[in-house]
């Protein structure tokens, strides 16, 4: 059976040859290819060098797509180790390798022959985390001067621990690895061009959404504006390419080599679409497509517009807690119980926040994948500024989102205990505790403030008394809502009975 010694795999010449991206939001990606393999009948070795610099050797999926089975992988290696000076001198120990040294005075350059006897060389350096920190130590310890990573060269039948010079190599062997390659032993059933998909999965991409929502000067509408970011850091440019985006929380095992490099920021391209982005349901997660081919080079941020939202109905709200544990009590039993301080300090901050509904009727409706949003308003000169951001998780439709803001200047709080017994009723242990609630308003017009108040001494409690209605939010949690007239205060007090 004849075999070739290296068919190089190229992409197809022909317009059809197509390579599709999905990028997810948690640093990886999949690289989907369609490329032209001209190959002889029987057992073929191929070498393919077009890849990432983190490719996942064990996702590869290579299939003939005019006839299943035609195409079959029966032996892969991946050398993630390409050509550098140091590989080099380590393939020329016990040679005699020539030296250029350059007189920093005069520029002079002169070659000195040296014998490489040891080159310090310590490959695998990128498997520190597949194989844990012992074998990382034993790797590090072997590329210290003291463990075998000084280079030895034998200059003039003298012994020195370091390079004398640039080393220059006389050639360069054909089969040298330049960067990382695929090996592949590949079993065709037929010569000639088979068309087929190359597929694998790949650290070193991310994408992230971003928003930006700008509000009138008065009001809590606000217009929205989605953008994705596309990093590329993986080693390979891909242009021309049909890119989609996956959001969601997808299961990944313990990687084998996870992700070395998230982001780059030497260079940058931002692109502004027209076209909508679409977006669809897929299995448990959501799926976004870009609307054209792009181009997305090696070390380049490219940024898409996905979501336009005009005048998206919002809602203020107030939110005060004044509960602040003292966190050398948190948690422990006893002090729960029995500690009269345990409530700790009073927080005196209200904080901001703004609801919203993602809905149709609010002119949004569509899932909203996890990201930051940066918050603006209009001053009365009509420029914007920022008021505050907030992250959002993985959002579905229809869904009530709540960003916090800040905490609001004008208003503080003030929360202080004023009763606390320990007893017992019918062979129960029961406790009382008494609050005051202070909430101040210093704007010129009356805010409504949702004073939260959580129940953390047990799960068994009823409000003896109250001075003003309540609404239970859950089984530990109690909520007021007073309404605080311009400049004035509201005053709330109650008292919670708990038994166990």
């Amino acid at each position: 059976m004849q075999r070739n010694r290296w068919l190089f795999l190229l992409f197809a010449a022909s317009a059809s040859a197509q390579t599709q991206l999905t990028i997810y939001n948690q640093n990886f990606a999949v690289v989907k290819e369609q490329r032209v393999l001209n190959v002889q009948r029987g057992v073929n070795e191929i070498r393919l060098t077009d890849i990432t610099a983190h490719l996942e050797p064990d996702s590869v999926i290579l299939r003939d797509l005019q006839h299943d089975g035609a195409l079959q992988i029966l032996e892969q290696n991946y050398e993630s180790d390409p050509l550098s000076e140091s590989l080099l001198l380590s393939k020329s120990e016990g040679k005699v390798v020539d030296f250029e040294i350059t007189n920093p005075q005069t520029g002079e350059k002169r070659i000195v022959k040296g014998r490489v006897i040891r080159s310090g060389y310590v490959p695998h350096l990128e498997a520190f985390q597949t194989f844990g920190q012992q074998y990382a130590n034993s790797q590090q310890m072997m590329s210290s001067p003291t463990g075998g990573g000084q280079p030895i060269i034998e200059v003039d039948g003298k012994v020195q621990f370091s390079l004398p010079g640039q080393p220059v190599f006389s050639g360069l062997d054909p089969a040298a690895f330049l960067k990382p390659t695929l090996l592949w032993r590949l079993m065709a059933d037929s010569a000639g061009a088979h068309p087929a998909e190359f597929s694998y999965m790949t650290g070193g991409m991310v994408w992230a959404a971003t928003y930006n929502a700008v509000a009138a000067e008065k009001g809590d509408a606000f217009d929205l504006t989605g953008w994705v970011t596309l990093q590329n850091a993986s080693g390979k440019d891909f242009e021309n390419t049909s890119i989609k985006l996956m959001a969601g929380d997808v299961a990944r095992a313990q990687l084998q080599s996870p992700p070395r490099v998230l982001f780059a920021t030497d260079a940058a391209t931002v692109q502004s679409q027209s076209a909508q982005v679409t977006e669809k349901a897929f299995d448990e997660y959501h799926l976004y497509t870009l609307p054209r081919p792009t181009t997305l080079l090696d070390r380049e941020i490219k940024q898409v517009e996905f979501l336009r939202a005009p005048n998206v109905p919002g809602r203020r709200l107030y939110i005060y807690e004044g509960f602040t544990p003292d966190p050398g009590w948190f948690g422990n039993t006893y002090n729960t119980y029995n500690q009269v301080n345990y409530a700790g300090t009073t927080n005196t901050k209200v904080r901001t926040e703004l609801e919203f509904k993602n809905s149709e009727a609010n002119h949004l409706g569509m899932p909203l994948p996890a990201g930051v949003i940066k918050l603006y308003r209009r001053d009365s000169d009509g420029r914007n500024e920022f008021i505050g951001e907030s992250a959002i998780d993985h959002t579905p439709k229809n869904e009530i989102k709540r960003l916090y803001i800040g905490n609001a200047f004008d208003l503080a709080g003030e929360r202080r205990q004023t009763n606390f017994v320990n007893g017992n009723m019918n062979g129960q242990q029961t406790m009382d505790e008494s609050f005051e609630i202070k909430v101040r308003n210093h704007k010129n017009e009356p805010v409504e403030v949702r004073v939260d108040e959580l129940l953390y001494r047990g799960m068994s409690w009823e409000i003896a008394a109250h001075s003003m209605d309540f609404t239970k939010l859950n089984s530990r949690a109690i909520e007021f809502r007073p309404t605080i007239p311009p400049n004035g205060e509201a005053v709330i007090s109650y008292t919670v009975h708990y038994r166990w």
